[in-house]
């Protein structure tokens, strides 16, 4: 029999049960995470060596989906699952964001977590369970993981705060939160909302902290009970003399490079004196320790150390002057200038600039049928609101082959698309399908929260009516041990690569629509998080005031080159006359007035055409195939056949009625010829429709003002 052990975990009102021992038992560890019918598998491998030639820790994180978790077959030519989804992706980060800060320093063997879902009951989220899985696989593998972590998603319905809520509620609460971290510390945050405030976000964070403390102890408790004897992990080579060759030659320039404001010069002096140390490190005898542990490892350890130089003068400077890289205080945000309009034929665009970063976000409208189809294992079906984010290397002046999008640039069009949603207006009000690009131009940090702003001025700019103005600010922390930390407002890219938080925040003036926090840190102290939300709001309530600078409301009218959409309704019988066998009519409709016909299972029909002509031959041509007469009803039609005792008229394609000669004119005529020929347009009332569904109309029956209002 094979053996296993077992651990149940309480999450809430619900129960998540790990397993261990019974599958794949080549992988280093290997764990079963179940929650009601959500079943995944968790695998972690870890090398025996470390990796040689990186300055990295090599941790590699995948989420994998299968269809037939939901009792489907994918769509697609092959019926095979492609690559990753967005969803899979964001899932991915999820995992890796807690996880990757809390390995030592040096550590380089290669690091492993697969986690697949195979069943999904679509009421249990799989992503908090995911990361509690890669928690618990971790711990199971012995490796020096400074853990573990617990992650729980907060929802508040009816005034509850709930623990990993389904789907459903979720879906009905204003605060969709992801809290992952230690014991006694939060590590990450992930969230969207609906306007909630920073007391909001605080409660939901305090809420989780005493789920996470309880997984992280049911995780210790179980690699006891496996006997799992943690790894002590020193870093193998010492880099002492080599920080003292650093010191001696190069602390001075580097502390002139951070105490002159100019970017140019700052980065000329420390090239000059990564230069200086190269030459005096080239100068040591061939078998010298530091040539040995460079040759043994391929790691560039000059450039590693010279790094930790600038970081410990950089910090220092923050803690000990309150001054900044650039010469801001903490909490001051750099120059900012906003322009709207910038792109001629785009149907909305805008240009944010926050210091040396700058975003171009352009807004494009399209009819519903554009809505992206989603063919992933979540019930969302369909989207009607995307963002794009693209990172191209010359907004960093390097040489960059054009791709698509990695899992970053992902991450950060999914945080300013989040952010915008709770501003849309609805379908009902508005029924277009908006995709927003936001393309990066110039980047030093915090390009995320720049196409946050700037989709939100090109989303005004094309005349979408957006119910407010979305802002964003990142945040970032200098901590050392014993010290107060220092929060710091609108971060630039190296307070983030030497800093330790990455937080950045959405909103308008009275709330807050998204969150995402990643720590280099062990964690945060819930003090330190209220005050960086505090913080955050006062620097997303500057930053909003400099966008309003450029647009204050949105537009009143929509771009002459967007599509205007039409609606009418048909009854639910005709939908399958309109469409025709094999889709034939509505086909002909398409070709006939270049409109995109969207038709919905309650008889909705919306015409979208970049022109009023086309919109209104594919309304004729709708009318005329759901065409129903009734008694009294006035309408166009055209002669198409005359008899002796009268004509007939064509109603609709294949529908005609008849006007009897006594019913063209006031006045009695003894002939239909003269009065009415083959190919006239006339404008006839339906008197009678008999029991075998002839139709009788009437000329001379219709007033002046019907005949008006039918033209």
């Amino acid at each position: 029999m094979v053996e296993s052990k077992k651990i149940e975990i309480p999450v809430g009102e619900k129960i998540v049960t790990i397993e261990t021992g019974k599958y794949a038992k080549s992988a280093t560890s290997s764990v079963t995470v179940r929650c009601g019918d959500t079943m995944l598998f968790v695998h972690c491998c870890v090398s025996p060596e470390p990796r040689v030639g990186i300055d990295f820790f090599p941790l590699l994180i995948d989420y994998e989906e299968r269809m037939s978790a939901i009792g489907r077959i994918p769509g697609g030519y092959n019926r095979s699952e492609g690559k990753a989804s967005d969803k899979a992706i964001l899932i991915s980060r999820l995992i890796d964001r807690p996880i990757r800060p809390l390995f030592p320093h040096g550590y380089r063997n290669d690091i492993q977590i697969v986690a697949q879902l195979f069943s999904y009951d679509q009421v249990n989220q799989p992503d908090t369970l995911a990361m509690l899985g890669a928690s618990c696989a971790l711990m199971l593998t012995g490796v020096p993981f400074e853990g573990p972590i617990g992650a729980v998603r907060v929802s508040k319905v009816d005034g509850k705060l709930i623990a990993n809520p389904t789907h459903q509620e979720a879906d009905k609460s204003d605060l969709d939160i992801v809290i992952a971290g230690t014991h006694d510390s939060v590590i990450m945050v992930e969230a969207g909302c609906k306007f909630v405030t920073e007391d909001d976000i605080m409660e939901a964070v305090e809420f989780a902290q005493v789920e996470i403390k309880k997984q992280c102890e049911a995780q210790l408790k179980f690699a006891q009970e496996c006997g799992i004897v943690k790894q002590e992990f020193v870093d193998p080579y010492d880099t002492t003399e080599l920080k003292n060759i650093i010191n001696e030659t190069a602390h001075d320039m580097i502390f002139d490079a951070y105490h002159n404001f100019d970017r140019t010069y700052r980065q000329n002096k420390l090239d000059e004196a990564k230069k200086l140390v190269k030459e005096k490190v080239e100068a040591l005898p061939e078998d010298h320790y530091i040539h040995k542990i460079i040759e043994e490892t391929g790691i560039d350890f000059v450039a590693e150390e010279f790094k930790a130089a600038e970081k410990k003068i950089m910090r220092a400077m923050i803690l000990d002057e309150g001054v900044r890289a650039d010469g801001r205080k903490p909490n001051e945000v750099r120059p900012i200038w906003c322009e709207v309009g910038v792109i001629p034929r785009a149907h909305g665009s805008a240009v944010f600039t926050r210091g040396q970063t700058q975003i171009l976000s352009v807004a494009t409208l399209a009819g519903p049928g554009m809505a992206q189809e989603l063919d992933g294992v979540d019930p969302e079906t369909k989207k009607t609101y995307m963002h794009k984010y693209i990172f191209p290397g010359f907004s960093v002046g390097e040489v960059k082959a054009l791709r698509g999008p990695d899992r970053r640039e992902v991450g950060h069009g999914n945080l300013a698309e989040r952010a915008n949603v709770p501003a849309l207006p609805s379908q009902e009000e508005f029924g277009y399908t908006i995709r927003v690009t936001s393309d990066v131009l110039e980047s030093n940090g915090s390009t995320s929260m720049g196409s946050t702003c700037g989709s939100s001025m090109a989303l005004m700019n094309a005349g979408v009516p957006v119910k407010c103005m979305i802002g964003g600010v990142a945040m970032g922390m200098i901590t050392e041990p014993g010290r107060e930390p220092v929060v710091l407002t609108d971060i630039q890219g190296i307070e983030d690569f030497l800093g330790d938080m990455d937080f950045k925040v959405t909103g308008n003036d009275n709330g807050i629509t998204a969150l995402q926090m990643d720590m280099k840190a062990k964690g945060i102290a819930n003090d330190t998080l209220r005050r960086a939300l505090a913080q955050a709001k006062e620097g997303r309530l500057h930053i909003l005031s400099k966008m309003r600078e450029a647009i204050s409301e949105p537009a009143k009218e929509l771009s002459p080159y967007a599509p205007r959409i039409f609606t009418m309704t048909i009854p639910v019988d005709d939908i399958g006359t309109v469409i025709g066998p094999g889709g034939k009519n509505i086909r002909g409709i398409i070709e006939a007035s270049g409109a995109e016909i969207d038709i919905q299972d309650d008889g909705r029909v919306t015409i979208t055409s970049n022109d009023k002509e086309g919109a209104d031959i594919a309304i004729r041509m709708i009318n005329q195939m759901t065409f129903k007469p009734t008694e009294g009803l006035v309408c166009k039609g055209k002669v198409v056949k005359i008899v002796q005792f009268g004509a007939f008229v064509e109603l609709a394609p294949g529908k005609d009625g008849m006007v009897h000669i006594s019913q063209v004119c006031k006045e009695r005529i003894d002939s239909i010829e003269g009065h009415l020929n083959v190919g006239d347009e006339v404008i006839v009332k339906i008197i009678k429709i008999d029991d075998r569904g002839k139709v009788s109309l009437t000329i001379k029956g219709v007033t002046e003002e019907e005949a008006a209002n039918c033209k």
